[in-house]
């Protein structure tokens, strides 16, 4: 049995990859561990630290993982996501929906890729950073620690009314 510590939507989510494993192989239901299903990656570090459970990683069975890639407890890899070879994925991980992450990439612990963010080759992605929703990241970047690459800044303009009278 698979044990949560949290429950919003970044759970939900992780129970629907749960849904899809067991629908796929029977033997998944007896696979034992914690998964922190907190999305905010600093609130996932903290209850790591908190909780001293055996952890376990999950992984959508629409996602590729190269057999190559090592990915660290705690990680989870969404539907749609690509890991290739030589990635190094750390602990309490969230690799989200239609994200890649190329070869030789290292991510640390607790990182986010957002859905559809996209990893060259040979990018380094410090503990607890964020990848956000669409970004693509050259070869050989290196993001810093704890922070947050943005696509580009979101403007919501109201649109005029066109009324005719």
């Amino acid at each position: 049995m698979i044990y949560f510590i949290g429950d919003g939507g970044h759970a939900t989510v992780i129970r629907d990859l749960i849904h899809a494993r067991e629908r796929l192989d029977k033997d998944f239901a007896q696979i034992e561990g914690t998964i922190i299903a907190v999305g905010d990656n600093a609130a996932r570090r903290r209850e790591a630290q908190a909780h001293q459970s055996p952890y376990t990683c999950l992984v959508h069975p629409s996602a590729t993982v190269a057999s190559s890639a090592l990915i660290g407890m705690g990680t989870v890899i969404m539907a749609g996501a690509i890991v290739q070879a030589r990635a190094v994925i750390g602990a309490h991980c969230i690799l989200n929906t239609g994200c890649s992450i190329d070869h030789d990439c290292t991510l640390e612990d607790f990182v986010h890729v957002a859905p559809g963010a996209h990893l060259c080759g040979g990018v380094h992605v410090g503990e607890g950073a964020l990848i956000g929703v669409g970004v693509g990241i050259e070869p050989g970047v290196t993001i810093p620690a704890w922070s947050i690459v943005k696509r580009f800044p979101y403007v919501i303009e109201p649109v005029p009314s066109h009324a005719t009278a």
